[in-house]
């Protein structure tokens, strides 16, 4: 008996939440689970470098509601593509990747084939859920048929026991983790460094999605007041996004070329570099509207390389350090108090060292994936129909 996973977010896709599952699934006996994932262009080249059960399908919708002729029609093709695909009476479980679109097609599978359903909460879906009164609807009905709820933080499960009355014996906690044998400190390497810039230069990093509540702006604003106190800075900003336009406007505007630079197609490799040979990691997340940082993966990641790391006071991300040993939280609405304590922590390296490699310490025992991956399936197997 199998268990499917449905999630439109997948390698080669990039995100936090397809991390998490290629890094739990390709764990998981290869026989016992099934994986639906959204088409990509550059899927082919990815599905030949593993040995997953994996199909691939449109999953990038439009519109999530279901109760217009697109919507209706666009999940009712994704329902008979996995139909068609895989044999769903042999399989005892269905997982959602996400809570929409991904959700939606799972809940119509499991009242189909009568199979239990567990649901992935990532923190934001909120935001969009609320967005109109049709998705919060969808949203409600995929909960409260969900057999189980994965929450990614307990600031999540915190959320979906206030905002969305979930009864606290339905969620189960099961943070994202980080592989500590690829991602490893590493000593200076001035060839690295020169190949990306850095020479001579105290490089301040961030990885993730290029959108709002990232907070890539906040410290851009924060540049000009860190170039007076280190005028040797750089600041590196690693993903891609939506907001690309409105930051590189900002760059323009405060004439910050000189110090800020983008890199919005880093392979792995290229992304263990940077954290390995940056000088702090910075991810100055802050709550815009609903939305919301739910745990920020790439604190583990830079952690796991030795490196201390400062993060918005918002939303999970407080889960993912030891407040004031490994990491520090500021509230990053504004630049004054992120550029006051970037400034204190470059000025002490000492205690930035001692941060990271405590750090290291912290991710090795709490977030190994090899350990997350046997509570996933200890969980996963409890949620089966037998």
């Amino acid at each position: 008996m199998k268990s499917l996973l449905i999630s439109k977010v997948f390698p080669p896709e990039t995100g936090g939440s397809g991390r998490w599952f290629w890094e739990i699934y390709r764990r998981l006996p290869k026989e016992e689970y099934a994986i639906i994932a959204g088409d990509h262009p550059n899927a082919a080249d990815f599905d030949q470098s593993h040995d997953l059960q994996l199909h691939r399908i449109p999953l990038t919708f439009p519109d999530w509601g279901y109760f217009s002729w697109n919507g209706y029609q666009q999940y009712k093709s994704a329902v008979k593509e996995i139909t068609n695909c895989l044999p769903l009476s042999e399989f005892n479980c269905i997982h959602a990747g996400s809570l929409l679109p991904d959700g939606w097609v799972a809940r119509l599978l499991a009242k189909k084939f009568q199979l239990p359903l567990i649901v992935y909460m990532h923190g934001e879906e909120t935001c969009y859920a609320n967005s109109s009164r049709q998705l919060r609807w969808m949203s409600e009905r995929i909960l409260k048929d969900a057999d189980c709820v994965v929450a990614n933080s307990f600031n999540t499960e915190r959320i979906l026991r206030e905002n969305w009355s979930l009864p606290a014996d339905k969620i189960n906690v099961l943070h994202p983790g980080v592989d500590c044998e690829q991602l490893v400190p590493a000593q200076r390497d001035d060839q690295i460094r020169d190949r990306y810039g850095w020479k001579g230069r105290k490089v301040i990093l961030t990885v993730g999605r290029l959108q709002e509540r990232k907070g890539q702006d906040i410290l851009i604003q924060a540049l000009p007041t860190l170039v007076r106190s280190f005028p040797e800075v750089i600041y590196a900003i690693v993903g891609d996004g939506a907001d690309f336009e409105r930051l590189n406007h900002l760059v323009q505007e405060l004439s910050l070329q000189e110090y800020i630079q983008f890199f919005r197609d880093f392979n792995d490799e290229q992304i263990r570099d940077c954290y390995q040979q940056c000088d702090l990691f910075v991810l100055p997340n802050r709550q815009v509207g609903e939305d919301i940082e739910g745990f920020g993966m790439v604190l583990l990641e830079a952690q796991a390389c030795g490196k201390g790391v400062i993060a918005g006071n918002s939303g999970g991300t407080s889960e993912t350090m030891k407040v004031g040993e490994t990491g520090h939280l500021v509230d990053c609405d504004t630049p004054d108090a992120l550029c006051e304590l970037i400034v204190s922590s470059l000025q002490d390296e000492e205690t930035l060292k001692a941060m990271g490699q405590q750090g290291r310490d912290w991710v090795l025992e709490k977030f190994d994936w090899h350990k997350l991956s046997l509570e996933a399936k200890s969980l996963f197997e409890q949620t089966r129909r037998h």
